[in-house]
């Protein structure tokens, strides 16, 4: 039988690791990419902003719900098939979306993409989470920041190309790195963890779930419930920053600058907050992410000018990277180990579909007031709503005691 202690955060773990955050940066690029050409197909097809935000709704909606299928499919036919089939139909999604000739043939072709994208977030955290133990909080913050990395690399990549020859030109190279890159790395995650290691993580979630103070069930809940609160704020800055540039006058390439400025400050924050989690448990990671997004959402209200703009997009970024992983490590260290690519699914379905309601929220505030103004103030109120379940859900619980060790805990 394999030791569970020579197996997790073993060489082959970190040598997954950086495998895994490889496939995520390409996996990732259809979330990002309607980002970049949003302006741009909002002229072609002659739109006005809220329905021209509807291809990335329905892109993260697509997102949330593959995040909770392929977590499924992870869990039952292993990581290999998953990423296979997904990266065919992400393929097939950019083809599509390169054919389209209305905002409706391009919503529709987004949701393919968003759908099987999602192999490269949930389900690879899930999968990473495996074979981690000790340093599971860093591994798993590390193959998340593989969303941003990717949100920040692509951004910059397709920007000139966007500008040269077109946003279908640029969905062309999307679908050729996706087919021709993923699927084969796909095929260098082929070994499976060991049922000793699976077992002795399934016994430390069972003591970390009897220890806290709170059932399975109303946990998964409470983070539903508050992952879409601090993602409607997330989505304000994320989604729209690119047309608030336009809006003023910079341009759409700054636009995606700031844009890829935000999400290498978020993959930064990502790696700080698992080595936080890793001494203060996901609760309290979380709790301070969310505090500091709701003050550098504030700091976009005097903010007009084009330094300040870059600055405060810098400082957001820093704020929030972390939040999303800490309810990945709170559901993987309290929930069922057999069940982890569905319960890390789930929870992260409900803060895509948070994403995706800002996004749409955002767009629909600005065509009302005139500005975005009021988007910030509504992500703000969201934020808040976070901020009081976290500090609920800190309350209720209760030391672990004699909880398994290596395990984060809730407070």
């Amino acid at each position: 039988m394999t030791d569970p202690t020579l197996e997790t955060d073993s060489p082959y773990a970190w040598g997954r690791l950086v495998m895994t955050l490889l496939v995520a940066l390409i996996a990732n690029a259809g979330m990002w990419s309607i980002i970049v050409i949003m302006p741009v197909v909002e002229v072609e097809f002659g739109t006005d902003r809220a329905a021209s935000s509807m291809p990335y709704t329905l892109t993260m909606i697509g997102f949330a719900v593959g995040n909770f299928a392929l977590g499924q499919a992870v869990d039952r036919f292993g990581v290999v098939r998953s990423l296979v089939l997904a990266a065919l139909a992400l393929t097939a999604g950019f083809g599509l979306a390169i054919l389209s000739t209305s905002m409706l043939m391009l919503s529709l072709a987004q949701l393919i993409i968003g759908l099987a994208s999602a192999v490269g977030f949930g389900p690879l955290i899930a999968d990473i989470s495996h074979w981690f133990v000790r340093k599971r909080g860093i591994a798993v913050a590390l193959v998340a920041s593989g969303n941003y990395l990717s949100g920040a690399f692509w951004p910059l990549v397709l920007a000139g190309v966007l500008e040269d020859s077109g946003w279908r030109a640029c969905y062309t190279i999307l679908a050729a790195a996706t087919f021709c890159g993923v699927i084969p790395m796909a095929f260098t995650l082929r070994r499976k963890v060991s049922e000793a290691s699976r077992d002795a993580a399934q016994a430390a979630s069972t003591l970390n779930a009897q220890s806290a103070g709170i059932s399975p069930r109303t946990l998964q809940i409470l983070l539903g419930a508050a992952g879409i609160g601090c993602c409607v704020a997330m989505s304000m800055p994320q989604v729209h920053i690119v047309a608030l540039c336009v809006d003023m006058g910079f341009g759409p390439a700054v636009g995606a600058e700031m844009l890829a400025l935000m999400l290498l400050g978020g993959a930064a924050s990502r790696v700080v907050s698992g080595l936080v989690a890793d001494q203060l448990g996901g609760v309290r990671t979380l709790l301070i992410g969310s505090i500091l997004q709701c003050v550098a959402l504030f700091l976009y209200l005097p903010a007009g000018g084009l330094v300040s703009l870059y600055v405060v997009s810098l400082v957001f970024g820093l704020s929030q990277g972390g939040i999303v992983p800490s309810y990945a490590l709170i559901v993987r260290e309290y929930l069922p180990a057999r069940e982890a690519g569905a319960r890390v699914g789930v929870v992260l379905m409900a803060t895509i579909l948070g994403m995706a309601l800002g996004g749409w929220m955002s767009g629909w505030i600005y065509d009302v007031s005139g500005s975005y103004q009021l988007a910030f103030v509504n992500g703000i109120v969201w934020n808040g709503f976070n901020i009081a379940l976290m500090i609920w859900l800190l309350l209720r619980s209760r030391p672990r005691g004699g909880a398994a060790t290596g395990a984060t805990a809730v407070t």
